[in-house]
């Protein structure tokens, strides 16, 4: 009986450890939020901040490669795009 007590104890404190994260989440979600508003009370396009974190978290590799795929299919219907996308990262 004792070994299913440890076991529930056991299983509590992983829940409420998961609890306790899942507040925390929520607060810097907030944050993020509230980041992304500022941006934009101040005349910054958040899309366009949006993707160049994409672009940051990418690695340079995928990133270049992600660049020459969009410049092959924007050639092939007609869009010249003068901006690559390694750079604007």
């Amino acid at each position: 009986m004792s070994e299913a007590t440890v076991s529930d104890e056991q299983l509590r404190l992983f829940i409420e450890r998961i609890e306790r994260l899942e507040e925390e989440k929520k607060g810097v979600g907030d944050d993020i939020r509230d980041t992304y508003s500022e941006m934009k009370s101040q005349g910054y396009d958040t899309r366009l901040v949006r993707k160049l974190i994409k672009l940051r978290k990418m690695n340079p590799h995928d990133r270049a490669e992600m660049e020459a795929v969009l410049e092959v299919y924007c050639n092939a219907v007609g869009l010249q795009l003068n901006l690559p996308l390694a750079t604007a990262a």
